[in-house]
């Protein structure tokens, strides 16, 4: 019977393997040296547009976009390269430390989750200063420069975290762990003006969420027992019926509403 010749297998093996090796290395060494090549061109960049990232919120987020496939982070350490040129790092401490401070204060009212938008006006209502980039205008920063600061916060525990809900981008500053029903259910609330029983933004009764979702009763009382059970809903009782009130989504419709005013009077 012939036997068929299995090729690559044998004394040519090995100098196979070696060849890709050799390849592999070359292609790591090749990779290396054109990421150290664009890290040069990106500390040229932030050297060059200083400025610009400090004060500028919008050119801040594409620097931060353009360090993170680099593995750059400038947010890292206030020591080092980045830290002595830029300073932002030091600039998302302090704005860190502000955010908290702002939703600790605020836990009595919501249960700990408040939206981006009402942090930030908070702060701009405080006039709150920052040490980063001072000028005779206050620090500009944004709500995408809020998000960033909430992600160094999280590091350090405590349940710092932000969350989509349906149009806001909530913060939630305790360890509560919300699933996909809990957040179905505010995010209901904060289309609810208009569509529900309840009229304005912010609140939901048990049959409106019923109607919403599809969902039997008891689904839905879960869902509403916990978000009430840790003081982000607040119940109101009127004419024998229930409805659960979300102080944070109602808050921010109500700044919306605000806003809607006086830019029609503008």
């Amino acid at each position: 019977m012939a036997h068929r010749r299995r090729v690559g297998v044998g004394r040519g093996g090995p100098k196979y393997a070696k060849k890709a090796e050799e390849m592999k290395a070359v292609s790591l060494a090749s990779a290396m040296e054109t990421v150290e090549k664009l890290e040069v061109k990106l500390s040229d960049f932030a050297k060059k547009h200083k400025k610009e990232i400090q004060h500028d919120p919008a050119f801040r987020k594409r620097f931060l976009e353009m360090c993170a496939p680099l593995g750059v982070d400038p947010l890292s350490s206030e020591k080092g390269f980045w830290g002595n040129m830029l300073g932002i790092g030091e600039f998302y401490y302090e704005l860190a430390v502000k955010v908290a401070e702002v939703c600790m204060a605020s836990r009595s009212r919501n249960g700990g989750i408040i939206s981006v938008s009402e942090v930030r006006s908070i702060l701009m209502k405080r006039g709150t200063k920052f040490k980063f980039a001072e000028s005779k205008n206050k620090s500009k920063y944004s709500q995408e420069d809020i998000i960033t600061a909430v992600k160094k916060l999280s590091k350090l525990g405590g349940g710092f975290r932000t969350m989509e809900i349906g149009t806001l981008v909530m913060i939630v500053s305790v360890p509560t762990e919300l699933d996909s029903d809990h957040m179905e259910v505010m995010k209901i609330a904060q289309g609810s003006e208009g569509l529900l029983s309840t009229g304005p933004c912010g609140g939901v009764t048990v049959d409106d969420v019923k109607r919403v979702t599809n969902w039997n009763e008891d689904r839905v009382k879960r869902a509403l027992e916990l978000l009430l059970g840790k003081g982000m809903a607040w119940l109101d009782r009127h004419d024998g019926e229930d409805s659960y009130w979300f102080p944070s989504v109602w808050k921010e419709s109500s700044n919306s509403n605000i806003s809607n005013i006086n830019e029609d009077e503008a």
